[in-house]
């Protein structure tokens, strides 16, 4: 009789978390970032295969590395939203805006891989760009700042 088989397994049953919806959709997105970095790095490896310089566009390789980074700080942010004391949508506000953020930069990064027109999105500036990045470091920081409050709130103060 083979020891590994599943009819003399024990089965032991499954282990389920109450999380909030903000959590569980913060979790999600996370999930969904890392697949895009994996096909990202699908695209990146192509073109390291295929091009005579051995190197992919830099702004593939952002994409890829920036979509990596990211994925895991939503999950972070997952974290925080969990132990955060503050109401549902409080925390869903937050992290939306964090991952919006997030997911407007990998594209802007797609965008110039594809179109493969800068090596620096800086290079040229428009006001729009830095309009933009106004906004990402307000939102980013802002809203981790919203979720940081509530886990202190919520850990220490309470």
């Amino acid at each position: 009789m083979d020891p590994l088989s599943a009819a003399t397994a024990p089965t032991l049953p499954a282990v389920t978390v109450d999380l909030g919806i903000d959590t569980r959709l913060t979790l999600l997105a996370a999930g969904l970032i890392f697949l895009l970095a994996l096909g990202l790095g699908v695209w990146k490896y192509r073109q390291m295969a295929t091009n005579a310089s051995h190197l992919a566009h830099p702004y593939v390789d952002i994409a890829h590395r920036a979509a990596l980074l990211y994925s895991f700080a939503t999950l972070l942010i997952a974290a925080f939203v969990e132990l955060s004391s503050w109401p549902t949508w409080v925390n869903l506000t937050a992290a939306g805006v964090l991952v919006f953020f997030f997911v407007v930069a990998i594209a802007s990064y797609i965008v110039h891989g594809a179109r493969q027109d800068t090596t620096n999105q800086f290079e040229h500036p428009s006001s729009m760009l830095h309009l933009g990045m106004v906004a990402l470091i307000v939102g980013e920081m802002g809203g981790f700042a919203v979720l940081l409050a509530g886990f202190v709130d919520g850990q220490f103060l309470s």
